[in-house]
């Protein structure tokens, strides 16, 4: 009975761990798992039972201090830090740490390294950053609540994506490929629009001082380093001044991520040799067949695992690392840090509410997602397409392009980000989330329903 019960957790263990692995490992499956974690924190935030707590936590204070027996106190580092601000200054820059590394891998080995791949997701991402900002400003330009027209600009990859992934073959490849370009590049235009325009007052002293240790950083990569605690301790530094300096301290994280080497350790001739001669070693170890792996097959065996990590980038390691992470854990966590909004009212909701201080806030963000967003992919690609600056995606045709640049309007989690950041007003900073929220689920359902239905002749005939 015991050996039979041990037999079945095994068993049920590995099909556990095969399933989740399927389940976790799909591009959709990150997109559900923000959903949930958005639910949550509506729920938290709006529960009588709960709203007090949520708020309670994410205000408080984590920074050190020093207490004086007359009762002063000195606030030590990391000066003003609380809950939520670790979660969106801390936490959020190993996100844009991952971003980094993969728009540092597009523009050195993918969609971005050359024109002629670039040109189209690149100038449609321009245009799908532009139409949004102008919609924004024409409800809103001369009101308090201008200096949100970054908010609609971004869109949310892993959502985008997730959804093409779960409609399967009916959208071409190609497509897929433009619009994860075309989130790459966007992702850049958002972290440039960060840094030049939703920064805080320039503390020039700090500033330089992260300058001259990324200096420090990139002549060490140049001199051929690539091990990962030497950059390690260097990021450290680089993001504790950048959230004094005034720059917004997850651009540290991007900033870092351009100075990974992307460069192996050791090249191909090498390892091929160093492979030869450990399997030959190894297989030369006396083996009874019953003590396997032995003492000396585990020190063959480390050496061939060392050699094969380290014959791969570190930039291309790090990303792999991290993606799970920040999919399953940053990601998640900031949902729950930002989406909770309380509905004071059911005048939240409506995103017509119009204040002549405020202007038209929420319609801005609802119609530059839904309609800025799409219309400046869309038109900025046909502009290309007919002036040859660009190819049209191999297999594509105009209506499922003009789709696909729907499901762009899909801003969510930099959009939240840039809402944090352009606002003061907690009121101003709910109202922005909740028009996010609307315009980005407005968006996704908009690009499904068009891509089914430009594609259910070509269903029914493969039927």
């Amino acid at each position: 009975m015991r050996l039979f019960s041990m037999y079945s957790w095994v068993r049920w263990r590995y099909r556990l761990e095969v399933r989740g692995r399927g389940i976790f490992g799909a591009p959709w499956a990150g997109g559900v798992v923000l959903l949930i974690c958005v639910a949550i924190a509506m729920l938290l935030a709006n529960l009588p039972a709960t709203a007090q707590y949520y708020k309670h936590l994410l205000e408080t204070d984590l920074a050190l201090a020093v207490s004086s027996p007359d009762g002063v106190i000195d606030w030590l580092f990391p000066r003003g830090m609380t809950v939520e601000k670790l979660v969106n200054d801390g936490l959020m820059v190993v996100f844009f740490f991952s971003v980094g590394l993969e728009i540092k891998r597009e523009i050195v080995c993918g969609q971005l390294s050359s024109v002629r791949k670039a040109i189209l997701p690149v100038l449609a991402a321009a245009g799908g950053m532009l139409a949004p900002a102008l919609i924004f400003l024409c409800f809103n330009a001369g009101t308090v609540a201008a200096n949100g027209w970054g908010i609609p600009t971004a869109t949310d990859i892993a959502f985008a994506i997730g959804i093409l992934s779960m409609l399967g073959n009916r959208v071409p490849v190609s497509l897929k490929i433009f619009l994860t370009a075309l989130a790459i590049a966007d992702d850049l235009g958002a972290i440039l629009v960060i840094a030049l325009f939703y920064g805080g007052t320039i503390q020039v002293n700090y500033l330089l001082l992260a300058l001259a240790l990324m200096l420090i950083v990139y002549v060490m990569n140049r001199l051929g380093e690539t091990r990962a605690f030497y950059y390690l301790v260097p990021a450290i530094a680089i993001w504790v001044l950048f959230y004094y300096s005034g720059i917004h301290s997850t651009l540290a994280g991007v900033a870092m991520a351009m100075l990974i080497p992307m460069k192996p350790r050791y090249g191909r001739e090498y390892l091929t040799r160093k492979m030869q001669l450990y399997r030959a070693e190894l297989e030369g170890v006396p083996d009874d067949g019953e003590d396997f792996p032995s003492e000396e097959h585990r020190y063959y065996l480390r050496h061939m695992a060392h050699l094969s990590s380290e014959s791969v980038g570190l930039s291309y390691r790090l990303e792999h690392a991290l993606a799970p992470y920040v999919t399953f854990l940053v990601m998640p966590i900031f949902a729950l840090a930002n989406a909770g909004v309380p509905i004071a009212s059911v005048e939240y909701l409506n995103i017509f509410h119009y204040a002549p201080e405020t202007g038209w806030i929420g319609m801005g963000i609802f119609f530059g997602l839904l309609v800025g967003k799409p219309l400046g992919i869309f038109l900025t690609s046909w502009i290309a397409v007919r002036t040859k600056l660009a190819v049209m995606p191999d297999g594509a045709s105009w209506r499922m392009l003009l789709a696909v640049a729907c499901l762009g309007g899909i801003g969510f989690t930099m959009s939240i980000f840039v809402d944090s950041l352009a606002f003061t007003d907690p009121v101003l900073i709910d109202r922005g989330k909740i028009a996010i929220l609307m315009g980005s689920t407005s968006a996704a359902l908009l690009g499904t329903i068009l891509i089914l239905l430009f594609t259910r002749n070509k269903t029914k005939n493969l039927s």
